[in-house]
């Protein structure tokens, strides 16, 4: 018995070493691409996306999409450049580069 345990502890630690455990769930998969989708217009309309504005505080039900800097920056802290539905009526946000580039959807 203890065996099959430190096996099966084995397989879940290798899992999630090689990420099978950490893939986004579809639902956020699909709001990373709203939300990269939304930076390239936002960038092909000629939008300064360098100070890490917020670009939809309603990209999707209960998310919103903001541009940050990767390594995040001091004016990614200014609460202008973030969305003022998080943690309101959003409670997930979806983070990209101000090169469209996605960070994380937490």
């Amino acid at each position: 018995m203890k065996l099959e345990i430190l096996i099966a502890f084995a397989i879940a630690c290798a899992l999630l070493m090689s990420g099978c455990m950490n893939q986004r769930p579809q639902a956020a998969s699909n709001v990373t691409e709203a939300c990269v989708n939304a930076c390239r217009d936002a960038k092909k309309a000629g939008a300064d996306l360098g100070s890490g504005p917020c670009l939809s505080n309603n990209i999707s039900k209960d998310w919103v999409c903001d541009v940050a800097h990767n390594p995040r920056a001091d004016v990614d802290s200014i609460p202008e450049n973030q969305c003022q539905a998080y943690g309101k009526q959003a409670s997930h946000f979806v983070e990209v580069t101000p090169e469209c580039e996605f960070i994380r959807a937490v």
